[in-house]
């Protein structure tokens, strides 16, 4: 099981050198990975899906189009989050929520994904949202995010960044995302990346990680 053996990786001070064999390996196309474009702005290589668990590569290049986001960038998972800084910077901007229906500055979205894409209801809860506090992870930090947890993640000045993505659902939680009040129901297409694509999306990362690797950072 991926899921087991690469959190052993994390712990054990290995993830560089595990990344770097999985993306030349997607890059080779010796993999039956294909990518997705997500809407919270990154290229995700699934590395492995089984029931309750996955273990991702998530990569931010301005290399790459982004996926267009119908809600905000603001969301919280239906599962425990494990995330490795491969190369780059990732901020992660907690959300200060308050429940009110006066004065609201987003709607409370469910977000239920299925094979061609994701659903996304509205539902009747509204909130105010500022931004709460925000940590700062470089190459070589790992940092968890229980399920349920709102917050963003932003790749300060619009920089390259890569994790390893590693979740464990909680099934009494739901994938939640922020939007505009006024937003009705609406289905959302995942854009899959053919082969060609995956394969520069990993080469593109693995570059980056062995320029990260030969330069100390």
């Amino acid at each position: 099981m991926r899921y087991r053996e690469v959190l052993g990786v994390l712990t054990g001070g290995n993830a560089r050198e595990w990344a770097l064999g999985v993306l030349t390996e997607i890059a080779a196309g010796g993999t039956p990975v294909l990518g997705v474009r997500h809407p919270l702005g990154f290229l995700c290589l699934p590395v492995e899906r089984d029931g309750g668990i996955g273990v991702c590569v998530h990569i931010w290049t301005s290399a790459a189009r982004p996926a267009r986001s119908t809600t905000s960038q603001i969301h919280c998972h239906s599962w425990d989050l494990i995330s490795h800084v491969l190369y780059g910077q990732v901020r992660n901007v907690h959300a200060a929520l308050t429940d009110t229906a006066e004065s609201p500055t987003h709607r409370v979205f469910e977000v239920v994904s299925t094979p061609e894409g994701d659903v996304l209801r509205p539902t009747g809860r509204t909130v105010r949202y500022a931004p709460g506090r925000a940590d700062l992870f470089g190459a070589g930090d790992t940092y968890t995010l229980v399920a349920g947890a709102f917050h963003s993640s932003v790749i300060p000045e619009d920089g390259e960044a890569a994790t390893v993505a590693l979740g464990r659902v909680r099934p009494e939680r739901g994938d939640l995302s922020l939007g505009p009040l006024a937003t009705p129901l609406h289905h959302v297409r995942r854009e899959r990346l053919d082969a060609t694509e995956t394969a520069r999306a990993a080469e593109l990362a693995r570059r980056s990680l062995w320029t990260s690797n030969t330069q100390g950072g």
